[in-house]
């Protein structure tokens, strides 16, 4: 598993629309929903901390990821593009991987 985790600051005002750029029925789900490789997304809101989202996207592999953004990379920019202006910050935690046992 590949999981990629970005960190949102959203202004109030902008909540609505972000939520629903980014949560389950969303641009960014659809858009990735149609490539095999992705397995979901969750957009996570923290309680103590208004505003403050994150989103973690889950693909089989970097690979599938990897995979995906060289065969969207227009798509993706489009979307991005639409989110620009919802935040007052963004910033990417990371990309996992699972850890064998």
């Amino acid at each position: 598993m590949f999981v990629i985790i970005w960190q949102f600051t959203v202004p109030p005002e902008r909540a609505p629309r972000f939520e629903h750029l980014y949560g389950p029925d969303g641009d960014w789900v659809r858009l990735f929903a149609r490539h095999g490789g992705f397995r979901g997304t969750q957009l996570l809101l923290d309680a103590a901390q208004p505003g403050s989202y994150l989103t973690l996207d889950f693909w089989d592999s970097r690979a599938s990821y990897e995979n995906f953004r060289a065969t969207c990379a227009e798509d993706y920019a489009r979307i991005d593009s639409a989110g620009e202006g919802l935040t007052a910050s963004e910033h990417k935690i990371g990309e996992f991987t699972t850890v064998a046992s």
